[in-house]
């Protein structure tokens, strides 16, 4: 599972970054285009695009790092085992919910078989739209990596989300006394 997870990792990481770099290079090129009276068609519906890209993909490296939205503070009052239950309760709505934005989303996608970008009427929206099945599937198969880990520290007591507040604080500290010295 770990090496699944660390492919993963690189993967996410690689692909987010090519991503917010030609996003980047994107609203450059507009506002320079803007800038010189020459504006660009295409550019809203590519951002667009890669915006919802990002968000999902980005999603999928959030949950494989378990630093997405949840509730450590409320699992941690629960006693075990019922604590243990909770969030294999947890587990299987979120990964519910996103088998069923994948199944959805390939659905979608046969609706949207035949149709094209507007301003790139050379790119398939099928394409465009694979981010929705995609990306829920990513964020199952992340959410599944990330589960041990996870599932052994809430056992433990440990909340991810305190010790990286917790990580923060003492970092802040370090910074403070150095700055006093």
């Amino acid at each position: 599972m770990d090496r699944i997870a660390k492919g993963l990792d690189q993967l996410l990481v690689w692909f987010l970054l090519i991503q917010m770099t030609a996003l980047t290079g994107v609203v450059i090129f507009a506002v320079l285009a803007r800038l010189t009276g020459n504006s660009v068609a295409w550019y809203d519906e590519v951002a667009a695009i890669q915006l919802a890209w990002i968000t999902y993909y980005g999603g999928a490296y959030a949950a494989l790092h378990r630093r997405h939205i949840g509730f450590d503070s409320v699992l941690l009052a629960i006693p075990m085992p019922y604590r243990t239950y909770a969030v294999y309760f947890a587990e299987a709505v979120v990964i519910g919910f996103f088998l069923l934005l994948a199944y959805t989303g390939f659905q979608v996608l046969v609706v949207l078989e035949g149709v094209y970008l507007v301003s790139l009427n050379w790119v398939p929206i099928q394409f465009t739209q694979s981010v929705i099945p995609i990306g829920a599937l990513l964020f199952v198969v992340c959410e599944i990596c990330s589960i041990p880990n996870y599932l052994s520290k809430i056992e433990q007591g440990i909340s991810l989300e305190h010790a990286e507040i917790e990580e923060e604080v003492e970092t802040e500290l370090q910074k403070a006394q150095e700055a006093r010295s």
